[in-house]
């Protein structure tokens, strides 16, 4: 009777916590009545958008079918989201929103973020994928699936392992070396790849391009292509960036320099060094940015030709390509 009784107090105590932390950020204290999920999930939308946090209805909706254990809300059953939530997940649920309010992204709060058709973990500061890359994958595989044998990539900036990961997952015969300057990142890349099942096929290093280039050459040479999205926004756009952004996300992941191209022409020199002939170089930029990466290519690397840009909405992907010594 004493442990019930204990087991009360704590949960009490807990949700007088949540009450607290959530009020201390101007949020929904916890409903006195058993409510529904979508009475929830509204509750919650209406003060996001109050708030101005962004993509209100899909952050409390995310939240809410996180909770109820599916991926989408509505892929959850109309008879679940009316039924009355039970006490523990009514406080998960406010849990995690009072994290979304203080504009945490997401990806970070349920801390898991499908990329295509991978389920990668997600936690803070490391760069959360962006749906565009998954065009980037693609260009890539594309252009892989045309070669025979056995093919090696290098990635520059793993992060999560959103890239490397779903190259690997699509092509058996592939193997990658990934890195990365986070070493946040580097655990979370690894922690993906196991979970996955993929670890046998990828090599990673805790190595920055701007300041390791000797290491990584002697670790990497004659890969089929590199691929990046590299950091390249221009410094003085950061200050510009949403919350969510700019308060949680590595800003090391972000930071181009004054330019945008500090890491970008550092992969392209790294890729002049140990690309196999014909082999490529796949990189995400800024819309801005190809004809300065085409003029520096042109200029700087002759072993390099600028092949093209590739265009989703935003002429966002450049390949440039090896040449024949």
């Amino acid at each position: 009777e004493s442990i019930s009784t204990l087991s009360s107090l704590n949960k009490s105590l807990q949700l007088i916590w949540v009450v607290y932390a959530v009020r201390g950020c101007s949020g929904l204290a916890l409903p006195v009545q058993r409510i529904t999920a979508l009475q929830a999930a509204h509750s919650w939308s209406q003060l996001f958008q109050e708030k101005g946090v962004s993509e209100p209805d899909l952050s409390s909706r995310y939240i809410t079918a996180h909770v109820l254990g599916a991926k989408t809300f509505e892929s959850v059953k109309a008879e679940t989201l009316s039924e009355p939530l039970c006490p523990e997940k009514t406080l998960q649920i406010w849990k995690l929103c009072a994290k979304r309010l203080k504009r945490m992204p997401v990806q970070y709060v349920i801390e898991e973020w499908d990329f295509r058709d991978l389920t990668l973990k997600m936690r803070p500061p490391v760069f959360i994928p962006r749906p565009e890359t998954e065009e980037l994958v693609d260009i890539v595989l594309s252009d892989l699936q045309k070669e025979s044998g056995s093919l090696s990539i290098l990635e520059v900036g793993c992060g999560s392992g959103a890239i490397s990961l779903s190259l690997l997952k699509s092509f058996p015969q592939l193997r990658a070396v990934a890195l990365d300057q986070s070493e946040d990142a580097v655990h979370l890349t690894k922690e993906n790849a196991l979970s996955l099942g993929l670890e046998d096929r990828l090599q990673l290093y805790h190595l920055d391009i701007l300041k390791d280039a000797e290491i990584i050459l002697n670790s990497c040479s004659g890969v089929s292509a590199v691929v990046s999205n590299p950091p390249y926004l221009y410094t003085e756009d950061m200050l510009s960036l949403q919350p969510e952004v700019l308060s949680f996300e590595d800003p090391a992941a972000l930071d181009g320099g004054a330019d945008g191209l500090t890491v970008i022409k550092q992969v392209l020199i790294l890729a002049s060094q140990i690309l196999l002939n014909h082999g490529r170089v796949y990189l995400e930029v800024d819309p801005r940015q190809p004809p300065l990466i085409q003029q520096w290519v042109e200029s700087h690397l002759q072993a390099l030709c600028y092949v093209e840009t590739k265009q989703d909405f935003n002429n966002r992907f450049v390949l440039s390509q090896m040449l024949m010594s």
